[in-house]
């Protein structure tokens, strides 16, 4: 007697091959479902190796398209950045592929959901968040939770074997010491401990090393990058780009996926988008993780300009608070939350006037912006030049300097006060 149908979230990896052949050993019903949102992968292998273990319906979904208009595009609206420096990549696919799990589960009469997350990672968090909220009724089976499960794969050693027993195939390679997660937006690199460790002082250090020059995939090296910059026009509309042109050649692109690859190929080119960083998990740790995210961090510095250049000044100070919360939502897994519903609305009414276009350089590492034009722009020429009065007067800036004084003149006078009477 089946205990259910379960709607797997596979890669076709060692990990959920293994999940999927453990859920059937439970007794349940398996139906595999592999988004492709970008990476490279041999899809139909995917497809042949969850048949062969007994998968009983296989979904291959090209959610490309969806994924750059309805996730990336909203995150280029918000400038978002976690923590300064990452740009979401991992975060806003998540919501992305359990979104199609879940209407794949409810299509199918699946009563489960299941993933290959572990349980000290972020993952866990976004993909079940998506699926409670767009499936209240959803039960979730977690494996790396699950004390049956991670008591008896403790490693992958545990795993190649009951791979080998259950006739799973498995990697004829070693597997390198680091994972990756890759899509259309970045390549997201994380696990291994590159340390040295020195004594200083009677103390132990730990430092970091680089990461080996041959991880990186989707960027070049900087340094072996082309000697000439491409020159690139990126128009915005709503505060999205609705064109990019090359001009070095000559070349344009206006459908959304297009624009999108065409930026990671110019950017994976000359090597822009590498950062290596600590961040910390909303689940309470710090980790270390190394991204590569050319076209992502490309639409960032243009979208950055465009709307400074056509967005009142108040109003941009609030979107960029705006801004931060949605990205730490994202970042937390609440993309389906009211909140972040509500973030998302306030930043696209804060887009509509943000129309124009960008021309930039993209070279040896990094995008420089070389000029911008709207017709909403809010810059006047002659109204911020020392060469024309126009309507502005002078002397209106000595009332206002005065009023801004008050303020401090108190301030400071009543802290003399204090410091006096000590």
């Amino acid at each position: 007697m089946s205990k259910g149908t379960v709607v797997l979230a596979y890669s076709g990896g060692l990990d959920t091959s293994c999940i999927l052949v453990w859920l059937k050993e439970q007794g349940y019903d398996v139906i595999t479902y592999l988004a492709n949102i970008g990476q490279d992968e041999d899809f139909e292998a995917a497809r042949k190796k969850a048949e062969s273990l007994g998968a009983k319906k296989v979904f291959i979904e090209d959610l490309r398209a969806e994924f750059v208009e309805d996730f990336i595009w909203p995150a280029v609206q918000a400038n978002a950045v976690y923590e300064d420096r990452y740009l979401l990549g991992t975060a806003i696919a998540r919501p992305c592929i359990a979104r199609r799990q879940v209407e794949i589960a409810r299509r199918e009469g699946a009563q489960f959901v299941s993933h290959g997350a572990t349980g000290k990672g972020n993952d866990q968090i976004r993909f079940e968040l998506t699926n409670y909220a767009l499936y209240p009724e959803v039960k979730i089976i977690a494996p790396w939770r699950i004390p049956e499960f991670y008591n008896r794969f403790r490693g992958r050693t545990d795993l190649m074997e009951y791979a080998e027993k259950h006739g799973i195939p498995v990697p004829v390679t070693p597997r390198a010491p680091w994972s990756m997660d890759a899509n259309l937006m970045h390549i997201r690199w994380e696990g291994i401990v590159w340390h040295t460790f020195f004594s200083s002082c009677m103390c132990v250090f730990s430092f970091q090393n680089p990461a080996p020059h041959d991880l990186y995939l989707m960027t070049k090296n900087p340094q072996d990058s082309p000697n000439t910059p491409d020159v690139l026009e990126i128009q915005f509309r709503n505060g999205v780009p609705v064109k990019v042109t090359n001009v070095n050649e000559g070349t344009s692109k206006d459908i959304p996926l297009e624009i999108f690859s065409l930026l990671n190929e110019i950017g994976g080119k000359h090597g822009v988008g590498r950062i290596d960083i600590v961040e910390n998990r909303f689940i309470g740790m710090k980790s270390r993780g190394i991204y590569e995210t050319p076209g992502g961090t490309i639409l960032l510095q243009a979208h950055l300009d465009i709307e400074t250049f056509t967005m009142d000044k108040e109003v941009r100070r609030i979107k960029q608070g705006l801004g931060i919360k949605f990205s730490e939502l994202v970042y937390n897994g609440f993309w389906y939350s009211p909140e972040c519903d509500f973030v998302r609305h306030c930043i696209t009414k804060s887009q509509e006037n943000v129309e124009g276009k960008v021309r930039l350089s993209v070279f040896k590492g990094q995008v420089y912006i070389l000029g911008r034009e709207s017709p909403k722009s809010l810059y006047n020429e002659e109204l911020v030049s020392m060469d024309v009065q126009g309507d502005y007067d002078p002397c209106d800036a000595s009332g206002f300097i005065r009023i801004n004084a008050v303020r401090l003149r108190e301030h400071h006078r009543l802290q003399g006060f204090s410091s006096t009477k000590k």
